[in-house]
């Protein structure tokens, strides 16, 4: 396929020489700068998957020549396979019920289906993009419902299972850790013992969790609008298409969508978008709280903490040889900031949905289709290139509770909590151990120091 470069004021950009879309779409492109940012492709791949859905629903029920049907499928299915995606050429600014896009998806398979038809690349005839590709559908109702499917199949497919992986690689080092003593911190101050285990069990459960509330989503988003058409009455759609283009949508994808509840609240706004992008960014933030900890738990490897060993992957200085920094664990922090903020775009949007409709639709998807496949790719790296590679350093684990000032919290319970406090000062003032100062004042016996400080 040839491509013409065009400049606009968002960068140089790629359109095919030979184009499959026709005016609507052009004028989409001209209107405004396509730019560097496409509506997700993910989501112009369910809107494909729909229309060839729909296409046979309709020759079903009898809207819809049977060769006019058969062009439209083959061409769907010639687009869902990656064979036109430089087709698909609209910003992901343009109009907010993402008109464009879907004029864009039914010019090209219109054109496409005419050339099987006919040999000829006729935008129009025999098959018309609006009258045969969009049958029974409005942008109003396709647009949204492709965001829905886009969606979930990311999150039951890819993200739910890369987040299974991260808890499993978690929950596995808890075990490899369980009899690795070392000491607890909060307030980024030394707090009492615990394991290395047991402080990665809370990771694992962190991700248990998330992937809980994930899965929870298919609840909101496996409701499609398709059927409300232009404002949720469904004019123009015959009674039955719905619901039977999305249980063909269903058996395609084996997920179990249905007919939303309310065509009205559907379309008027985006609340299971907002929904998931929200649980995205809790998601996210577990994420985010686990990669510092490692980050700072590797932190050395002899003037830091130094407590565990991350699998050194590439040079990470250009200046000072030898040192490897934890570029997964920072990599991985770098997608949460980027979610955090995809969030906030999609929370804007979501109040996007003025009267009958919400007038924020591109936006929406390329932010939560983002955030999908960020945090699936940002779940799959650091399982694979950090998580199972980690190993311990026990004498290292070991030594900092010898030296923690934190042991005396044992004693409250034996000489009172001001007693401890006491010990506690004069240790760190002689640059002593709570155990040599026990020892040394008599404050208990040598077998109940060492039954104080027995590990396990």
């Amino acid at each position: 396929m040839g491509f013409r470069e065009e400049q606009d004021t968002m960068g140089a950009v790629r359109i095919p020489e030979k184009a499959y879309y026709g005016p609507q779409t052009q004028r989409a492109v001209d209107n405004f700068p396509i730019g560097q940012i496409r509506f997700p492709l993910t989501v112009i791949r369910s809107l494909i998957l729909l229309k060839r859905s729909a296409a046979r629903v309709n020759e079903g029920l009898a809207l819809l020549d049977a060769d006019l049907a058969t062009a439209i499928e083959q061409a769907a299915s010639e687009a869902l396979e990656g064979r036109m995606d430089d087709q698909f050429v609209v910003s992901v600014f343009q109009t907010g019920s993402g008109t464009s896009s879907n004029m864009n998806v039914n010019e090209v398979l219109a054109t496409r289906a005419n050339e099987i038809l006919t040999g000829q690349r006729d935008g129009k005839s025999p098959v018309h993009p609006n009258d045969h590709v969009n049958l029974c559908q409005s942008s109003n109702d396709v647009i949204p419902t492709a965001i829905h499917v886009a969606a979930l199949t990311e999150v039951v497919t890819r993200l739910v299972p890369a987040l299974k992986k991260l808890q499993s690689a978690l929950a596995e080092k808890a075990g490899a850790f369980e009899d690795i003593f070392k000491i607890g911190r909060t307030h980024l101050q030394d707090a009492v013992p615990m394991t290395l285990g047991q402080e990665f069990s809370g990771y694992a459960r962190q991700i248990e969790t998330s992937c809980r509330r994930v899965e929870k989503l298919s609840e909101s988003l496996c409701e499609l609008a398709l059927g409300g058409t232009a404002v949720g009455t469904g004019i123009n759609a015959h009674p039955e298409f719905a619901a039977k283009t999305i249980a063909v949508i269903a058996g395609e994808t084996g997920i179990a969508f249905r007919e939303a509840a309310n065509h009205f609240a559907a379309q008027a706004a985006q609340d299971a978008v907002v929904e998931t992008s929200g649980t995205l960014r809790g998601v996210a933030v577990s994420i985010g709280k686990i990669a510092n900890d490692v980050r700072w738990l590797a932190s050395g490897p002899r003037c830091g903490l130094g407590e565990i060993n991350l699998p050194a992957l590439q040079p990470g200085s250009s200046i000072m040889p030898g040192k490897v920094n934890p570029v997964i664990p920072e990599a991985v922090l770098q997608v949460v900031a980027q979610v955090i903020g995809n969030d906030a775009a999609v929370t804007v949007g979501g109040q996007g949905g003025i009267f009958e409709l919400n007038v924020m639709l591109p936006v929406l998807a390329h932010n939560l289709m983002q955030s999908i496949d960020l945090l699936t790719s940002a779940a799959v790296v650091f399982e694979e290139k950090c998580v199972a590679g980690l190993t311990a350093n026990r004498e290292t684990c070991e030594g900092y509770i010898e030296k923690s000032l934190a042991l005396v919290t044992g004693l409250v319970p034996k000489i009172g909590y001001d007693r401890a406090a006491a010990i506690a000062k004069k240790a760190y003032a002689g640059g002593k151990t709570i155990r040599q100062v026990l020892s040394e004042d008599k404050v208990l016996a040598k077998d109940e120091i060492e039954d104080l400080f027995k590990l396990g």
